[in-house]
């Protein structure tokens, strides 16, 4: 399974020049966001991948697009795999906006707030964390699987911080990570 962390948003230019919370909801993707893309899918064309599986925020939505459109497959949307619900990027879009802006995308089993109404713990992201990684060991596509996220669940995932765009390699039948 390949683990990738969407392209640079308006929130994290922001954020990273001041540390402060910009109060941007459910950014967009920004001009080198959308490059940063387009340089990922250029270096994994070549790999096999047969599903596609991203969180329902803007900015994930719009860093999967380009590989389903290159790999020629749907987008499976799952709140399971969004980011930890700490700041103002972490507010997402209602399901009903989603689906009006996402069409080819279906949002049938996404509840209208799929996102938390106060901060997560990290003991509740790496649960949400592990029951992923049990789903995803039972599956037997998991090899050819694309999953974009976000550096909380990433980092849930794997223990390692990712860059915008990074990706990084799993077996999830190998077992999951315990603090």
């Amino acid at each position: 399974m390949i683990l990738i962390r969407h392209g640079q948003s308006e929130f994290n230019v922001r954020f990273s020049r001041t540390g402060i919370d910009p109060g941007i909801e459910d950014p967009c993707l920004t001009p080198l966001g959308e490059r940063q893309v387009e340089a990922a899918l250029a270096t994994l064309a070549q790999v096999r991948i047969t599903r596609i599986v991203a969180s329902p925020y803007t900015r994930v939505l719009q860093t999967a697009a380009p590989f389903a459109r290159h790999f020629g497959l749907p987008v499976t949307i799952s709140p399971l795999v969004r980011e930890r619900f700490a700041y103002s990027c972490d507010v997402g879009s209602p399901a009903s906006r989603l689906t009006a802006e996402w069409p080819d995308h279906d949002f049938a089993s996404v509840p209208e707030r799929w996102w938390p109404a106060e901060t997560e713990s990290e003991r509740a992201i790496l649960a949400r964390a592990a029951v992923f990684h049990q789903d995803m060991a039972a599956r037997p596509d998991h090899e050819e699987t694309l999953v974009v996220s976000h550096w909380g669940f990433i980092l849930a995932m794997t223990g390692q911080s990712l860059n915008n765009a990074e990706w990084v390699v799993i077996e999830p039948n190998a077992g999951f990570l315990t603090d």
